[in-house]
């Protein structure tokens, strides 16, 4: 009997996403990791038949990058996927230009599930519908008791949602020249000094009682992601020298943009918000950084500025003279804009916000964390169950920066549990 042929179906990458497969390397592999911590060890054979039935509701996750004439595109495919225990770095290299692969990975570890996932394929708002998804399959095939419990989230979008780009739909021509060009600083500050070799990634974890950082927020009369990205900016403020306080510091906020527009995409649909601190004509006290910042937070956070910034960005994938452009021209001059781009920040800082189970579900989890890729300083911020988790990434040696954040939030009287990946001696 012959078989029916498979016939690959096909997308254009989105926006956010065309950036990926020209800057992502060794040094920065745009991979990010989402993990979920059970009470009990994993089985292998019962991960993988929730991955199987994940993948039927997600089934952009088969896709592979494709290179065409003119850009990279995501193509379906038959490769399967496999899981396996940990046995590589975090975040390892999962984009290569000569070989076709999918762009995710399931590993675990003891009670650890992990999801690692290419930029390209999605973002954090997406991975984190396919890891709730996986994560309740899991449990369904464990334990008895639900096997009746429907594996559903809050979550009704259809194939077609799922597959939006949500980029072109909201894309406005007539407000592309609306937009306020700011001054951007000629220079910033930036980390440098001795990097771990073999391209490896330092993890710094630190778990605390939501309660306790709520409150300590309160108190400043803000909320935990303005009171956490002003605590950064302090605790770099820390290692800086008088020559360095010369230079701005410029911290990156991704924005989930289906907050702002009408989105069920698992797509890329994301912002980038900048924060730009100058110590040198500003306070370094904690209250008017957690005030500048709110500041930043209130003028930035709205629809029309995040449409402004939106629309100038994708016209530049409307002009048809950039679009008429080979790949190959595109990814040289690409890459140099995104080096440009790339050293005007200093750090970047992501809150996932408050993760959310079934109530069914939630009796077998113990947390869960989140952390990307980087060839700079970021971290990740995500809370469940009461505990609130901010995940730290460093290329570098030297974690002083780390230490200091810490410091100053036990020193507030929070209650912090720090944790770190082993990195093995040179």
């Amino acid at each position: 009997m012959n078989k029916k042929k498979h016939k690959p179906q096909w997308h254009r990458l989105d926006h956010a996403a065309k950036i990926y497969p020209v800057a992502s390397n060794r040094s920065d592999t745009k991979v990010f990791r989402f993990a979920c911590q059970l009470f009990e060890p994993i089985d292998q054979t019962a991960l993988e038949n929730a991955l199987y039935k994940t993948l039927d509701e997600y089934p952009m996750f088969r896709s592979v990058i494709k290179r065409g004439f003119f850009w990279y595109y995501l193509e379906s495919s038959r490769l399967e996927p496999t899981v396996r225990e940990e046995y590589a770095q975090p975040c390892r290299e999962m984009f290569d230009r000569n070989e076709k692969r999918l762009l995710y990975e399931v590993t675990y570890y003891r009670k650890r599930i992990n999801l690692e996932v290419y930029h390209a394929l999605t973002d954090g708002a997406g991975a984190l519908l396919f890891f709730r998804t996986l994560i309740m399959y899991y449990l369904h095939n464990k334990h008895e008791e639900l096997k009746n419990v429907p594996v559903q989230l809050d979550y009704g979008a259809s194939a077609t949602e799922k597959l939006d780009d949500s980029f072109n739909r909201y894309f406005d021509k007539s407000k592309v020249d609306e937009l306020q060009k700011k001054k951007r600083p000629k220079s910033v500050y930036t980390f440098k000094g001795l990097r771990l070799s073999g391209y490896r990634l330092r993890i710094i974890e630190g778990t605390m009682p939501f309660k306790e950082l709520h409150d300590r927020a309160h108190e400043y009369h803000t909320t935990i992601t303005i009171f956490l990205t002003a605590l950064i900016i302090c605790a770099i403020n820390d290692e800086m020298t008088l020559k360095d306080i010369k230079k701005p510091v410029v911290i990156k906020v991704p924005v989930d943009l289906r907050s702002y527009f009408s989105s069920l995409t698992a797509r890329n649909f994301f912002g980038l918000m900048n924060i730009t601190y100058d110590f040198n004509c500003k306070s370094g006290r904690l209250e008017d950084v957690i005030g500048y910042v709110a500041e930043v937070f209130k003028s930035e956070l709205t629809k029309e500025q995040l449409s402004l910034r939106m629309n100038s960005l994708e016209a530049l994938e409307q002009n048809a003279f950039l679009r008429s452009m080979p790949l190959v021209i595109k990814d040289f001059f690409m890459k140099i804009g995104y080096n440009i781009s790339n050293s005007k920040s200093t750090f970047t800082i992501s809150n996932v916000g408050n993760i959310k189970m079934p109530e069914a579900f939630r009796q077998y989890i113990d947390m869960f964390d989140v952390f990307l890729s980087t060839d700079k300083q970021q971290a990740c911020v995500c809370s469940y169950g009461g505990k609130l988790r901010i995940s730290f990434a460093t290329p570098f040696v030297n974690t002083q920066l780390q230490k200091n954040f810490f410091r100053r939030l036990s020193n507030m009287g929070v209650d912090i549990t720090v944790e770190t990946n082993p990195i093995a001696e040179d």
